[in-house]
C-alpha cells in the first residue's frame, strides 16, 4: 500500500512577534489554531523557535525563521528561507496564502531628540521591511490557484494611530507609519484585481501584554475597557483572511472601549 499523503495546509507568515505576547504572537497562535502552518520572522532566532515550539507543543504547525534586522536585504532573504523550507508532516511545498507585517519600534521623543538612528530604525521597519515583505508576498501570491473565497492571498499590515496623525513626540514613528498606510493603500489598489486582499490596520491604543499596566483613571475594573487585547486583534485579522471578494475591507480601525478618542 502507497504511504498516505498529508494535504498541504496553507501557511501564515507572521513577521513581528516581540516578546510573545503581544498581537503577532496571538495571530500565530489562532491561524495555527484555525488550520495554518505558521511561518514566524522575528529578530532573534530564539523568540521565533520559541513561539513555534509553544504551536507546535499544543498541537499546530510552526517553524521560526530569525533575522537580525528588518531590512530590505534581510527580509528578501528570509522569505525566500521560509519558500524553501520543508515542513516536517509533508514533503510537499504548501501554499503561503496569509502574510502580516507586524513590526514597530515605540519611538516616542520630541523632535529634537529624534537621532538619525532613530529615523533610519522606524524607516526599516515601517517603510523598507515591509516593500521587501509585500514584494515577496505578492509575488509568491501571484503563483497560488484562486480560493473558494475568490483570493490568491491576503497581505495585512499592522498600524497605528500614527499612521493617520502626527503628534508631539511622533515624528519618527508617524513618518514611518504614515509611509506604511500608504504603502499598503497604494497595494491594495494595484493588486487587487488580481485577486489579491491588501488590508491595514489602525491600531489606536495600547495593547495588553505582561509589561503594560492598565490606565485606570475611567475608574474601570477591567482591563479590554482601556487597553486591546492582542487576541482580539488577531481574530480581527482572521476575519480579514476570510472574507470573499465580494466584499474586502482595506482598513480597519481598532480601539477599546474607553479610549479618548
Amino acid at each position: 500500500m502507497a504511504p498516505r499523503t498529508t494535504t498541504a495546509r496553507p501557511i501564515f507568515v507572521v513577521a513581528g512577534i516581540g516578546a510573545g505576547a503581544g498581537t503577532g504572537a496571538s495571530a500565530a497562535r489562532l491561524f495555527a489554531a484555525n488550520g495554518f502552518r505558521v511561518a514566524i520572522i522575528a529578530r532573534g532566532a530564539d523568540r521565533a523557535e520559541k513561539l513555534a515550539s509553544e504551536i507546535n507543543t499544543s498541537g499546530g504547525e510552526a517553524a521560526g525563521f530569525g533575522t537580525s534586522d528588518y531590512t530590505y536585504k534581510s527580509i528578501l532573504a528570509v522569505w525566500d528561507t521560509i519558500k524553501s523550507y520543508k515542513w516536517p508532516s509533508t514533503q510537499e511545498s504548501a501554499p503561503i496564502r496569509v502574510a502580516l507585517w507586524n513590526t514597530g519600534d515605540p519611538l516616542f521623543k520630541g523632535f529634537l531628540d529624534v537621532s538619525e538612528q532613530d529615523l533610519n530604525l522606524s524607516l526599516e521597519g515601517s517603510v523598507q521591511g515591509p516593500f521587501a515583505f509585500a514584494r515577496q508576498a505578492v509575488l509568491t501570491f501571484r503563483e497560488n490557484e484562486v480560493d473558494d473565497k475568490g483570493k490568491r492571498g491576503t497581505l495585512l499590515f499592522t498600524g497605528a494611530t500614527a499612521s493617520t496623525r502626527g503628534n508631539t513626540w511622533t515624528s519618527a514613528v508617524a513618518a514611518g507609519k504614515f509611509g506604511l498606510r500608504a504603502l499598503s493603500q497604494s497595494l491594495a489598489k494595484e493588486f487587487g484585481k488580481e485577486n489579491i486582499h491588501v488590508a491595514h490596520a489602525i491600531i489606536d491604543g495600547g495593547i495588553l501584554t505582561e509589561r503594560r499596566t492598565v490606565d485606570q483613571t475611567d475608574g474601570s475594573k477591567d482591563p479590554r475597557d482601556t487597553l486591546l487585547h492582542p487576541d482580539s486583534i488577531a481574530s480581527a485579522y482572521l476575519y480579514l483572511a476570510n472574507q470573499d471578494r465580494s466584499a474586502w475591507t482595506w482598513e480597519l480601525d481598532l480601539r477599546p472601549a474607553h479610549e479618548k478618542w
